[in-house]
């Protein structure tokens, strides 16, 4: 039978596109490394991985070896997480990343409850709306509300993102309740932040929008507390404005019409990476948390 610690250094290697890396993170010398990935060559009888002297790559075989191979040692670590209860051994630190509005709303408020279940594990959550390079930042996930249909990391969804149109009952006081898309532009407007179209679907299909108003920024949150202010009409996700909603302090505009389907929020992790006990039990926990329909949409 293969050694099961040989499997471990050949998923380690592939992960990291390089011998010296995974030899440094697995506490071996890369001529270990070598004979044991060697070793376990020799035994399948077919090359695993193509050196060069710049890089290592995965041949067709070894792809398909890796890729289950991945999934035998996840179903090994989840068989003895649940034999043995191990809630103590969930230790050391849980880097996230996560976007500032919704890692302040969504996130930092339910860490308290994971945080006690797991007294020896440390939770590091950085929010910052750039785009992560969750590897190169050393991150362990993220979570991140995107189309995540090109990416190469793993995505695990976690709910539906919803954007509607939307603006304060003062402001819709003030000057009326639009009927139409073309009364919008009687209207004041809230551009997006990032000056993306507003992409809309509604009884007769899909619909691209460009708003322009005399507010801009490069701040999301701005944006909100300018619709909750009366500023004007924006689009908003749910998430971002549902207390609002909930409590009629912001009134929901053109009913018919809502974002187009694509973006959701979802916990993203490297693909390469060897899936931690740690990382799976924040994602179940969020993915729980947020369910199929969430809560700021009941």
């Amino acid at each position: 039978m293969t050694n099961l610690g040989d499997l471990e250094v050949f998923v380690r290697v592939a992960a990291c596109n390089s011998m010296s890396v995974a030899a440094r993170d697995l506490g071996l010398s890369p001529a270990v490394v070598s004979k044991r990935i060697k070793r376990l060559e020799d035994r399948l009888g077919t090359r695993l991985l193509q050196r060069t002297t710049r890089q290592i790559a995965l041949t067709e075989a070894g792809q398909g070896f890796f890729n289950r191979v991945q999934s035998i040692l996840t179903g090994i670590e989840e068989a003895e997480t649940f034999v043995s209860g191990r809630s103590a051994a969930i230790q050391g630190t849980l880097k996230i990343s996560a976007s500032t509005s919704f890692g302040r709303m969504h996130v930092a408020p339910h860490l308290r409850a994971f945080m006690e279940t797991y007294p020896d594990l440390t939770v590091q959550l950085e929010l910052s709306d750039a785009f992560t390079d969750i590897v190169g930042g050393g991150y362990d996930l993220a979570i991140r509300i995107a189309d995540l249909t090109d990416s190469t990391l793993v995505a695990r969804r976690l709910a539906p993102v919803r954007r509607i149109l939307c603006a304060s009952s003062d402001y819709i006081e003030r000057h009326g309740m639009p009927a139409t898309l073309d009364e919008l532009k009687n209207h004041a407007c809230l551009p997006a932040h990032n000056h993306d179209s507003w992409r809309l679907v509604g009884p007769d299909g899909p619909v691209t929008l460009r708003p322009v108003g005399r507010l801009v920024t490069n701040s999301s949150e701005v944006i909100r507390e300018a619709v909750i202010g009366g500023l004007g009409i924006a689009l908003r996700s749910t998430w971002d404005i549902g207390e609002e909603l909930k409590s009629g302090r912001i009134l929901r505009v053109l009913p018919n019409y809502e974002s187009a389907r694509g973006v959701s929020l979802s916990a993203v992790y490297p693909s390469r990476e060897f899936l931690p006990a740690k990382v799976r039990l924040f994602i179940d926990y969020l993915a729980a948390l947020y369910g199929p329909v969430p809560y700021w949409d009941q």
